[in-house]
């Protein structure tokens, strides 16, 4: 069967249009999985995806939303850093089972379920989430490019666009090259903040107690930096992008084929994500040790962290590491942002361009505005459109969540495999919370102009 179109199933009659072009059909079942071999190396024929996900979770976003939360909170978000990883990893879950069950992503499941209109407002909020997104990555590369090298930001911006060329070489080259760039990158910032965390000699009893939830973090005023890092954490292009990279493995596609292939998706997906955990409390706990232990409770800029870092820790290398951990993480959230930004555009619109014109299309939609923001507010905005990066990216999470639990929870679409009770009950508790969150947070802002 051609690689270019999904496999005809019972379930299709469940969708209101049938199955067309494979997500992503270039790369589309193009890494083997060879059968009889042991769990192990089934496992590493498996890994890749979870960890293209998990590069989401750790974007210069998280950073700006992580450094000033434990600068104002000390140890006290990392409870909220802690729900939200396990909250990612319950959709990424999802996610992975919707792809390799009904040979759909996320974009093409809600175009063959929704009406036009319905489904290209869909699009159009998920274009602004992907535009925030980048905004994130492409201000954190270019900050870093600053701090190491003294670019200009507008110049640096421009720079980290180029990743477009990265990916399409790449791809070209084989999906398993991308994931291996990924990879080196993600071990950069864990080693990078490993280091970071030594110098910074945390309080090991009060950053236990900081995943312990409090109810004084959904009292507090400062909603803002909740909301921020639950948007910073679970992201609304990654539930779109895993949907579909995981259908570039070529299981059996029968039910004890597809069966394996969720199994080891979801391990692979989990372990990243426990990784990518370790990244964003290790920047909060960072931040709480050197900052808000000194008195210093103001520390949002990640410029202003950088040049604090080494002479507040007495450390010459800390800043610089910092830095090399910023920018691993910016290039590698491209990177990631352009397949996503691709399979959103082709899942939602069924465009049929040549595979280097429609990324490229797909990253100036993203890029401009970047461009524009960065030109008009410079260096001391920076601080200011990462954190509005985050609540924007939160905001358009509902409309994300909620289409994926309602398919995955239809025995019409996913048939056997669809959600049993108890993951049904955990994951529309999870976007009741998402939603609650989002309201509360634009009723707080609301009072707040009234007033």
């Amino acid at each position: 069967m051609s690689a270019n179109h999904v496999n005809p199933d019972p379930s299709e009659k469940a969708w209101r249009l049938p199955g067309g072009t494979a997500s992503l059909s270039e790369v589309h079942r193009t890494i083997p999985v060879p059968k009889g071999l042991g769990f192990w190396r089934k496992m590493l024929a498996f890994s890749g995806p979870g960890y293209l996900v998990a590069v989401g979770y750790m974007d210069p976003g998280n950073w700006a939303t992580d450094l000033a939360g434990g600068s104002a909170f000390g140890y006290t978000l990392l409870s909220v850093v802690l729900i939200s990883n396990l909250m990612a990893i319950l959709l990424q879950s999802l996610c992975a089972k919707l792809g390799i069950v009904t040979g759909r992503d996320l974009a093409q499941a809600c175009r063959d379920h929704y009406s036009k209109p319905v489904a290209i407002g869909l699009w159009f909020l998920c274009e602004i989430a992907i535009c925030a997104c980048d905004l994130a990555e492409v201000i954190g590369s270019a900050i870093a490019l600053n701090l190491l090298f003294k670019l200009p930001l507008t110049w640096g911006v421009c720079i980290t666009a180029l990743d477009v060329l990265v990916v399409m070489y790449l791809q070209n080259k084989g999906f398993r090259y991308i994931e291996a760039l990924v990879v080196t990158l993600i071990l950069t910032i864990g080693g990078c903040f490993l280091l970071e965390v030594i110098f910074s000699k945390p309080n090991l009893g009060e950053v236990l107690a900081g995943f312990i939830p409090r109810f004084e973090v959904i009292k507090n005023t400062q909603m803002l930096y909740v909301i921020g890092i639950l948007g910073a954490t679970v992201m609304p292009h990654n539930l779109y992008l895993h949907s579909s990279i995981v259908q570039t493995r070529k299981y059996e596609q029968n039910a004890e084929g597809k069966s394996e292939a969720i199994k080891f998706a979801t391990i692979d997906s989990s372990a990243a994500l426990m990784f990518a955990l370790f990244i964003n409390a290790a920047i909060l706990v960072v931040s709480a040790a050197t900052f808000h232990a000194r008195g210093e409770h103001g520390v949002a800029e990640i410029q202003e962290a950088y040049k604090l870092l080494s002479p507040t820790l007495g450390v010459p290398l800390a800043s610089a590491v910092f830095a090399i951990a910023l920018l691993a993480s910016g290039q590698n959230s491209t990177l990631t942002g352009t397949l996503a930004g691709q399979i959103v555009m082709e899942g939602f619109l069924n465009i049929r361009l040549r595979p280097w014109l429609r990324r490229l299309i797909t990253r100036l939609i993203a890029i401009v505005p970047a461009v524009i923001c960065t030109a008009i507010y410079g260096e001391s905005g920076t601080a200011n459109l990462l954190v509005l990066s985050q609540v924007i990216l939160s905001m358009q999470l509902s409309f994300a969540v909620i289409p994926l639990v309602m398919f995955t929870s239809s025995r019409a679409k996913m048939g056997a495999f669809v959600n049993p009770a108890w993951i049904n009950v955990l994951a529309w508790l999870t976007a009741g919370i998402i939603v609650l969150l989002n309201v509360k947070y634009l009723f707080d802002k609301l009072l707040e102009w009234l007033r």
